[in-house]
């Protein structure tokens, strides 16, 4: 068990609804760890799940965490939870406890995480692939690409009746003062930390690598005029989304 000290202050209250913009808003869950070939890194972090109310009722949930019967009750008030989204091959592991309760709804899988399951033995059984193609079930309402960042590569996605792009761990803008020593000094030694954040360290490399391909996809991203970005690890931004794009990604343009 982590030590208190360790936890991270959280986006509270947790499990719970928080509209962002016209029929989307986001869900704030508790601190987990992330594991990579097996070990558990020490460094706690805060989950959040975004929920897109489209046209028909239906729930677009991107990156699930961790089940909470009276989170799903609250959700199926709002619509019927239908859409469990896996952006990444990191953010599906809660998936499976959502389609059981849901058992109608579609489970979608990122690139790898089908495999990623699998190695870590996390029961969930996808039902439909995801990719930079933008599926017949939400086109109207939502586009979508895929970011080349290599092992951390990930599907975003841009709700166009708010302006809201979605992204997972591309961006990640930690607030200093929810993190403990050492993590707030190496976070800030990063640029990773509120209000600007910074681009993943470990996506840095990869774009650069295929810098034709990532410029041709922050051009599309930019071409959607977006107005706010939600993100999975830190402060959100909730204006002004086309200048904190060029200023991440400007060194590609």
């Amino acid at each position: 068990m982590p030590n208190l000290s360790d936890t991270p202050r959280l986006y509270e209250p947790l499990n719970e609804y928080k509209p962002f913009g016209p029929n989307i808003g986001i869900v704030d869950g508790p601190p987990e760890y992330l594991t990579i070939a097996g070990v558990r890194l020490p460094m706690p972090f805060t989950t959040r799940m975004t929920i897109v109310q489209l046209a028909n009722g239906d729930l677009f949930v991107h990156s699930p965490i961790v089940f909470n019967a009276e989170l799903a009750r609250q959700l199926s008030s709002i619509g019927n939870v239908r859409h469990l989204v896996s952006p990444n091959q990191f953010h599906y592991a809660h998936i499976g406890e959502w389609s059981r309760a849901f058992p109608n709804a579609i489970t979608w899988a990122s690139p790898h995480a089908r495999e990623r399951a699998l190695a870590r033995g996390i029961e969930v059984q996808f039902k439909r692939h995801l990719s930079a193609q933008v599926p017949e079930e939400w086109r109207n309402e939502i586009y979508q690409t895929a970011i080349p960042g290599g092992f951390f590569g990930e599907i975003v996605f841009f709700h166009k009746e708010s302006r809201t792009l979605v992204f997972t761990d591309t961006i990640v803008n930690f607030e200093l003062d929810k993190l403990s020593q050492p993590w707030r000094f190496a976070t800030r030694m990063t640029g990773m930390y509120f209000p600007h954040g910074q681009i993943f360290f470990g996506m840095r490399l990869p774009l650069l690598l295929q810098k034709q391909k990532s410029k041709a996809v922050v051009e599309r991203i930019l071409s959607w005029h977006p107005e706010r970005i939600i993100i999975s690890h830190g402060g959100c931004f909730e204006s002004n989304a086309d200048a904190v794009l060029r200023r991440l990604f400007g060194w590609l343009l």
